[in-house]
């Protein structure tokens, strides 16, 4: 039987018929850069989707030019509280903000493909990362960014990276933030499709997916996952920790910075 829903959540939408939840991120005037708003918005409808026990599939994709370009530096950085929002958790080894909008498509009991286009960069690969299919269109740049603004990937995106990539090249993607063109990520692993109609490809997909039983795909997530990253409480605290570090160091460079100005200028 067929059924219709379509929830808004600022700027993400869901609509979910016949098992299908298709999320879209919308906010294709900043090609769906990552601010607080987006952050919280991803965040809850995950959540959302948790509690609905029709879902059997989710399909996420982004409206407009690009799937996601990454964090809005200006609009997060700028501001300290929201850095500490996207940062704080109560134990080490639990998900951040940050980290909730990759790793919480992971914990969902039912199979994620993530449809990709246009720019898939920094925080929006950390969010693909998340989904347990990736399928890309053929003009899809895809990129480990964060190390450009002199930050590490803390998103949980490392999960995933665990699982497809060996140790040398999760690294050089991640320290030199090179673009990769989505056949160039397709032989390293870190897309499973490319396709010129890669939402298309995913729904097609999903059908498949709903077709079979919700408990055979929700154990064999399960399994897959936990057998293929059995440390993600570890890995989540030290993306954490030592992202922590790296921000403190620069703040601290900064304040040394300015001291030694101040008293330079009082000796001209």
């Amino acid at each position: 039987m067929s059924n219709s829903v379509e929830q808004q959540h600022q700027a993400v939408t869901i609509a979910i018929d016949n098992g299908i939840a298709h999320v879209t991120l919308n906010r294709p005037e900043k090609h769906n850069a990552l601010d607080m708003t987006m952050f919280i918005a991803i965040d809850q409808a995950i959540k959302t989707i948790a509690k609905d026990k029709s879902v059997r599939v989710v399909v996420v994709s982004g409206n407009g030019p690009s799937f996601c370009s990454g964090l809005d530096v200006k609009s997060v950085l700028s501001n300290s509280s929201s850095a500490l929002k996207l940062l704080w958790k109560w134990l080490p080894g639990n998900a951040n903000l940050a980290q909730r909008v990759s790793v919480g498509w992971r914990r969902l009991k039912v199979p994620v493909i993530m449809a990709l286009h246009g720019k898939c960069w920094g925080g929006g690969m950390q969010i693909a990362l998340g989904g347990d299919y990736r399928i890309a269109s053929t003009d899809c740049s895809l990129a480990i960014m964060e190390s450009r603004w002199g930050l590490i990937p803390d998103m949980g995106g490392t999960l995933a990276l665990r699982e497809c990539l060996g140790a040398d090249q999760a690294m050089l993607l991640a320290m030199t933030a090179a673009p990769l063109r989505a056949r160039q990520a397709r032989k390293l692993g870190l897309v499973t499709e490319v396709t010129d109609q890669p939402v298309a490809a995913a729904m097609a997909l999903a059908e498949q997916l709903a077709a079979r039983s919700p408990d055979t795909n929700r154990a064999i997530k399960t399994v897959y996952h936990r057998t293929w990253c059995p440390a993600e409480r570890r890995i989540l605290a030290q993306e954490t920790l030592n992202q922590i570090r790296i921000i403190a160091g620069k703040n601290q460079r900064i304040a040394v910075r300015r001291e030694q100005g101040q008293h330079d200028l009082q000796f001209k």
